[in-house]
């Protein structure tokens, strides 16, 4: 049986978030030879190299930055054993790392994410918002455990990740108060030459949308176009135009942002995926996100047309 060398890995863990041996022997009040030695023999027993040189700096190498991983749980772990065993309180038991793709909107993001507060140990979530791609290459970097996105992997990026479907649903089309009383004709009809605040160009929504409308032969006015779903809403409750949000939420947008619907349609449909480096799903907190949004978030969605 292998067995890990934890003071080994500890040396290696310090220098990287020191930043340089030097600093790391610094801290730890050791030669710098010493802690050399120690770095050659856990890559020696692991198989693998951990560092690299960059111009004058050391920095992980792909196994590193895994290795890494697991050491940001391990040693914070074992402090949170110590405070335990002194009877002091304990903030997490673990880490969830999640990206979230800045154009999903921020109550999807917070319902699909809920769940893990359920699970028997405390998780420490961290969120980092920003776009798909440079998300998806922090997953593959293992400095993410998982990505939130409207938008699956693509088989073109060479990225090794997997695309699991959270759920789907229609959208509903939202308006303040006084735009939609101004609306004139039936819905979706109602739009025509009506002011609309779209996604932006590049966004799967956005083409989706497109095609709907290009189909019912229906051209609004396009009065902005945004890529913060957020900011988009902010707009809209301002009365700037109507826009769309996932049915799903439909209730808390109308709720926080005091918008009338005006209409909904099932022919356009978000999609929401998890991507994960696990083909299975293994990770407790992402397999409760994932249970929790088939069962629950995505099951009732009144499929229906008004």
């Amino acid at each position: 049986m292998e067995w890990l060398n934890y003071h080994h890995l500890f040396y290696y863990w310090t220098v990287m978030r020191e930043g340089s041996i030097t600093a790391a022997c610094e801290k730890l009040r050791l030669a710098q030879s010493t802690i050399s030695a120690q770095l050659s023999k856990l890559e020696e027993s692991l198989d693998v190299k951990l560092t690299k040189k960059v111009g004058r700096n050391l920095v992980p190498t792909d196994a590193g930055l895994l290795v890494l991983r697991y050491a940001d749980e391990i040693f914070p772990l074992g402090r949170e054993m110590l405070d335990s065993l002194k009877g002091l309180p304990v903030v997490g038991s673990w880490s969830l790392r999640v990206g979230i793709v800045d154009a999903m909107p921020k109550i999807i993001a917070q319902k699909l994410l809920a769940p893990i507060n359920n699970l028997p140990e405390k998780v420490r979530l961290i969120c980092h918002e920003g776009k798909n791609e440079n998300l998806l290459t922090d997953l593959a970097m293992h400095d993410l455990d998982v990505v939130l996105t409207d938008t699956p992997l693509r088989s073109a990026l060479s990225i090794k990740a997997y695309n699991h479907l959270l759920g789907e649903c229609g959208v509903s089309f939202l308006a303040a108060q006084h735009l939609a009383e101004q609306l004139h004709g039936k819905f979706p009809y109602s739009l025509n030459n009506a002011p609309m605040l779209f996604p932006m160009a590049m966004s799967s929504l956005r083409g989706m949308l497109d095609r709907w409308l290009d189909k019912m032969n229906i051209q609004p006015l396009i009065v902005g176009e945004f890529d913060d779903s957020a900011l988009l809403k902010v707009f809209g409750q301002a009365g700037e135009g109507i826009f769309i949000t996932p049915t799903v939420i439909e209730k808390e947008v109308v709720r926080q942002y005091q918008v009338k619907v005006i209409g909904r349609t099932v022919d356009i449909k978000e999609k929401f995926y998890a991507i994960s480096v696990e083909r299975i799903i293994k990770h407790p907190a992402v397999a409760a996100i994932s249970e929790a949004a088939h069962l629950k978030l995505f099951s009732n969605i009144k499929r229906k047309r008004t």
